[in-house]
């Protein structure tokens, strides 16, 4: 079985108007969502008057003149105030759009002259710190090297999510250069944004490397927020955190504009409280790309609206494999596991147990290789693509940086991950060819379309992760816990973690993966369990736990 340790380190998500009013759930919302001067307000944090709200309660109450896309934003920039400022300094975000407020007026004004565009209309949607936006927001992947840095154009994800009338609020803080930097890293810290922090318990860790996804997401200091993974980074925070995550088929999404790590694993995708509301930002994102080759693929095979494959009674008939290879899981985190399993049969799937992927694939060393290789090549690419005045150049200069500011870059770790990197041929080299080939095969065909063809599954589920570990500058990461990420990552395969409960006041999450492009079935399968089981709770901002 994987060592989820060392993978981690490889690769490293009228009525309802009336409601905001009164913070009151959304019908579909998932039992045991927060209300105004709940759960939040019990950890010293100050009431929210859009705790758990949802697109559907935010169009709402702009449709009926409750609110405006104006005052929402003032509300979520007052809420990032609140928590990563003063408060319990989450440090999830590293900096708020100040073109917001003004974006968000003109949205108003459309609205009032032609109605909204579509359900992303004055909604606000933070992203991680390596999307890029041409704006007055930088991006730069956490890092001290890319200080100032604005891309010549914005990625094709946040001209897409300007097209549908989202505010772009934010850029959120993640683990730097998305954990592929020190061996003994520490998810969640830049050089940029420091560390951020779990907000169900604040010295205990947010995983990565979408941490600010993940925490800002939970903590609802935005609508909507996007993460990046290649190897666990939109499961793993989203697990943590207690939201919703989907790791798209790689081609959903274009990465144009997405600093890399893996043009064959990386992906952006939803990191959200509800599927609901994941699936609602999943469709208008999508769309061929000529800067992205891979999304050529997913012409025929993506939708512009994921809602409409919502389906309270999904789970209805749908053949679930359930994967025990997965191994690190603790007996209380595997009882909620057996609870979610049964809760899915109650709800009328057809359980096959076992369902196991075989292992030999993903084990450490050949993906650690290729994203070795492919690190070099894509960053070299992207920094090219900033024109002259980049104030990097290339990975050397990075790794080159990294060394004259070690005293503000490298206080607790390393980059050994840069320099193992910068060390690699070029893609042409046969052992990468090599190594690409069988991860990706053992994955795919021998692997997840295999295991799904012989039981003639739906969906293979696996718990997400474990339980967050306390944040440790000296040691790094503790992940002494299991993972089922993996075989999805290296395949390029969608993947989708939904709450699943709470082992001593931490959220874990189950996970539901399949075939290549078959979000629209996991989605089902998704919104079923969760309206099953309402697991999600809003977080209490404890300073500790246990």
């Amino acid at each position: 079985m994987i060592d989820r340790r060392r993978f981690i380190g490889t690769s490293v998500a009228g009525g309802a108007a009336a409601a905001l009013g009164t913070a009151a759930c959304a019908p579909d919302a998932p039992q045991g969502a927060g209300v105004e001067g709940g759960a939040s307000a019990a950890g010293g944090v100050p009431p929210f008057e859009l705790d758990e709200a949802t697109v559907a309660d935010l169009q709402a109450a702009m449709a009926s003149g409750e609110r405006t896309a104006r005052s929402i934003t003032q509300l979520y920039l007052d809420r990032i105030e609140a928590l990563d400022g003063r408060g319990p300094e989450l440090r999830s975000v590293i900096e708020t759009n100040p073109e917001a407020l003004d974006i968000a007026d003109q949205l108003d004004a459309e609205r009032q002259a032609s109605g909204p565009r579509g359900p992303l209309h004055g909604i606000p949607v933070a992203l991680k710190d390596n999307i890029d936006t041409h704006d007055r927001m930088t991006t730069t992947a956490g890092s001290l090297a890319l200080e100032g840095s604005i891309p010549r154009q914005d990625s094709f994800i946040a001209e897409r999510l300007r097209k549908a009338g989202a505010i772009i609020l934010a850029k959120l803080n993640m683990s730097e250069w998305a954990y592929f930097r020190g061996e003994r890293a520490t998810s969640g810290w830049s050089a940029r944004g420091g560390q951020c922090r779990n907000p169900y318990a604040l010295d205990r860790n947010p995983c990565g490397s979408s941490s600010g996804s993940g925490t800002a997401g939970s903590a609802n200091l935005s609508a909507l927020t996007i993460g990046t993974e290649t190897g666990g980074s939109i499961m793993c925070p989203s697990s943590i955190n207690g939201i919703v995550g989907i790791k798209p088929t790689v081609g959903l999404w274009s990465r144009s504009g997405v600093i890399p790590i893996s043009h064959s694993q990386d992906t952006a995708g939803p990191m959200c409280r509800t599927v609901r509301d994941a699936a609602v930002l999943l469709g208008p994102v999508t769309g061929v790309d000529p800067r992205d080759p891979a999304t050529a693929a997913s012409a025929g095979n993506s939708h512009a609206d994921y809602s409409r494959f919502l389906d309270a009674g999904g789970l209805q008939g749908a053949r679930i494999g359930v994967a025990r290879s997965f191994g690190g899981f603790t007996p209380e985190e595997m009882a909620l596991f057996e609870d979610a399993v049964q809760a899915m049969r109650e709800a009328g799937a057809e359980i096959v147990d076992p369902a196991n992927l075989p292992d030999a694939a993903w084990n450490d060393e050949q993906p650690l290789l290729v994203l070795e290789y492919e690190f070099k090549a894509n960053l070299n690419a992207y920094l090219a693509s900033l024109g002259p005045d980049a104030p990097v150049k290339t990975l050397a200069e990075v790794i080159e940086f990294n060394e004259r500011n070690a005293d503000v870059e490298m206080p607790h770790f390393g980059q050994q991950r840069l320099i193992a990197s910068e060390a690699r041929g070029p893609l042409t080299d046969q052992v990468y060819l090599d190594a690409v080939r069988t991860i990706q095969r053992g994955n795919r065909e021998d692997g997840i379309d295999a295991l799904m063809d012989e039981h003639n599954l739906d969906a293979i589920a696996a718990p997400t992760m474990g339980v967050a570990w306390k944040t440790d500058h000296i040691i790094g990461d503790r992940l002494t816990g299991g993972s089922s990420a993996g075989p999805a990552a290296i395949a390029g395969y969608p993947d989708i973690s939904v709450p699943m409960g709470f082992v001593s006041e931490l959220p874990v999450g189950v996970s539901f993966f399949g075939r290549r492009w078959s979000e629209p079935t996991l989605i089902r399968i998704a919104y079923a369990f969760e309206q099953a089981t309402g697991h999600r709770r809003p977080p209490t901002f404890a300073e500790t736990l246990g």
